[in-house]
């Protein structure tokens, strides 16, 4: 059996060949990330393996590895895909810390022919289509965010006194007013029927009169600058326009991403409080859930587990999430648990028991994170929908 680690890189990859001994049987071959590399890769596998009794081993790094991984996996070839923190314990076993291509290539391989590694596999185009939209999502969301920071800021110069009008000052009817009107000085100007007739159309009927008269007021008696009125309101339309144009797109990229989400036979979305976004979102970052051999191990690549301080005979009691692992999947475990504690289940009984015991707020989010993804991992390993449950 030949093992062959590939050292990625955005432009160059780096491969080396060892035997079943850990013997490097030929110099590294350094090859582009494209159709001419791939080519010269396979030539340098045939010329130093007479059989097909070969594997690959290659490091999850960023995006780079997708175009290989998928060259390679068209011919038939078995690749695994570890983790780099997999790499860097190995390599910490030599004690020449030295760092090069052809040495990361080689210690690549040498992990894969120990077999000391789970790997990190993309089971099929659903699943890939699926987790390059969710992280796709995740980065929309927050430019929407950043959106709505410039906004707010805008207005707290201009017109300090909108936020108390709406609740929700990027709901429908705010931002019907905002889109028209601009500036407070053109609210003020506005007859009440006129604003309430655009409140009227976009509440359907949920603010009144009253509501439109308490704007026109705040409006004309507003404490906001009076000065660079025209600047302000041009950047107001270009945001608000680009805010439209966001919720337009994530509302499609939702639907393009359940569609995705229902092509698995997945029950993520039955657990109280969790969205059919947020189950996908899940969904995509774990993949194939038999790679983890137990809850315990899907708790540590999320980055959820605990860190652990120990010196001696003294042990640290304040320990921090490790934040280790997918970026992506912590994050929206962190976001669904916000969510589910403020329902009534299981999760919101054991927030409550964590802040009753004095914890911070997120101190107990991150114990219930924890809770939900051994609640994930079991309904994923079952294949069932959930079933109430009891936290200790």
């Amino acid at each position: 059996m030949y093992y062959i680690g590939i050292d990625i890189g955005k432009q160059y990859h780096e491969a080396s060949i060892v035997d079943s001994s850990g013997n490097l049987i030929s110099k590294s071959l350094k090859f582009s990330s494209n159709h001419k590399g791939a080519d010269k890769l396979m030539d340098y596998i045939s010329e130093h393996i007479s059989d097909e009794n070969y594997v690959v081993g290659m490091e999850a790094t960023g995006h780079y590895w997708y175009t290989i991984y998928s060259y390679l996996i068209s011919r038939g070839i078995t690749v695994y895909v570890i983790n780099p923190l997999q790499s860097d314990s190995f390599r910490n076993l030599y004690i020449r810390q030295t760092k090069n291509d052809s040495k990361d290539s080689f210690l690549i391989a040498e992990v894969i022919r120990f077999g000391q590694f789970t790997t990190t596999t993309l089971a099929n185009d659903n699943l890939l289509s699926l987790r390059q939209l969710c992280r796709y999502r995740a980065n929309v969301i927050s430019a929407r965010t950043e959106i709505k920071l410039r906004i707010n800021t805008i207005l707290e110069q201009i017109y300090p006194e909108y936020e108390k009008i709406f609740n929700d000052k990027y709901g429908s009817s705010s931002l019907a007013i905002l889109k028209k009107y601009l500036l407070p000085e053109n609210i003020a100007k506005a007859s009440i029927d006129e604003l309430h007739d655009i409140l009227k159309v976009n509440s359907h009927n949920r603010f009144s009169a009253g509501k439109a008269g308490e704007l026109k007021e705040s409006a004309i008696n507003t404490f906001g600058i009076k000065i660079a009125q025209s600047a302000f309101a041009f950047q107001l339309k270009q945001l608000i326009d680009r805010l439209k144009l966001l919720n337009d797109q994530i509302t499609e990229l939702d639907n393009e991403i359940l569609s995705y989400y229902n092509k698995f036979d997945c029950y993520l979305h039955t657990i109280p409080s969790l969205t059919p976004i947020s189950a996908a979102c899940i969904l995509a970052e774990i993949g194939d859930i038999h790679r983890f051999k137990n809850s315990s191990a899907l708790v540590a690549y999320a980055g959820i587990d605990p860190t652990v301080h120990q010196s001696g005979a003294y042990c640290s009691t304040h320990n921090r999430m490790s934040k280790r692992g997918s970026s992506y999947l912590r994050h929206t475990l962190f976001l669904a648990a916000s969510c589910c504690v403020f329902h009534g289940s299981a999760f919101n009984d054991y927030y409550l028991k964590k802040r009753a015991r004095g914890k911070h707020h997120l101190v107990a989010i991150g114990a219930v994170s924890r809770k939900l993804t051994t609640v994930v991992y079991a309904i994923l390993k079952s294949g069932k929908p959930y079933e109430d449950v009891k936290f200790v």
